[in-house]
């Protein structure tokens, strides 16, 4: 009886969405525009990743309660591969995050402007030097992390109430190492949302690279749950268990 709806469940799924790209992403063209002709520096690197942090922790606390707080496709497909989500479900919860996504780049540019889109709208994107394969493993491995800590905290075991704060620590140093390579989407949604308003604001974007990057987090969505199950399984969950109450990212 006091479970959410799934309209709320998507609704709540796309505010948090939005929440994240207007504020993680919305970082990079801020900081673009007020250094000027100033070079980016490691701080700057720095206040983006907190952004990102930031709305993490604030839409764990704020929506996990309703829709588990996915906000990302990778989440919820790794989810889905391990049983822990209803396949039913996916293509609802993915639109909805790519749905939100969307929105919350074209409010950075509600926001901030056409300088928004003249500096790149904090689009994900990786230089001709870095190359296909680069590209692809950092993608991967940020993911990875992200991943891996979400199923960790949602686990049985795990102590309660620290849920969003741990992802957002690890979104917080995963974009670090990962950013300048890049841009350190590590979200399919972030990827794809701020493409392509930038498209649409008639910004340069390099629509070749998508499926590098939705390819490299999905796959690591996947993986990520497999080896957290595989790593924590014990004979206490082969029993049936009772669903757990929500922590911030499980529905």
């Amino acid at each position: 009886m006091d479970e959410n709806s799934l309209p709320q469940r998507l609704a709540a799924e796309a505010l948090g969405a939005a929440i994240l790209v207007f504020i993680g992403v919305g970082a990079v063209p801020a900081a673009l525009i007020v250094n000027g002709d100033t070079p980016f520096t490691m701080a700057d690197l720095g206040m983006i990743s907190f952004a990102f942090a930031a709305a993490v922790v604030a839409t764990v606390y704020a929506l996990g309660q309703i829709s588990g707080n996915h906000i990302n496709p990778a989440v919820t497909i790794g989810l889905a591969a391990t049983g822990k989500f209803p396949w039913s479900r996916v293509p609802a919860y993915l639109g909805a995050q790519l749905a939100g996504a969307t929105l919350g780049a074209a409010a950075i540019l509600a926001v901030l402007g056409k300088k928004a889109s003249d500096v790149g709208l904090g689009v994900a994107t990786y230089g001709p030097e870095v190359g296909v394969p680069q590209a692809f493993a950092a993608e991967f491995v940020g993911t990875f992390i992200l991943v891996l800590t979400v199923f960790g905290v949602i686990s049985r075991k795990a102590v309660p109430g620290f849920a969003g704060l741990a992802i957002g620590l690890a979104v917080f140093g995963a974009i670090i190492p990962v950013a300048p390579v890049t841009g350190a989407s590590i979200n399919p949604a972030r990827t794809v949302g701020p493409m392509l308003i930038q498209g649409l604001a008639g910004g340069k974007v390099e629509f070749a690279q998508m499926p590098v990057y939705l390819l490299a987090e999905l796959t690591a969505g996947v993986l990520a749950g497999l080896a957290y199950v595989a790593l924590s399984r014990t004979a206490a969950d082969r029993l049936p268990q009772q669903q757990p109450a929500a922590t911030g990212q499980e529905a």
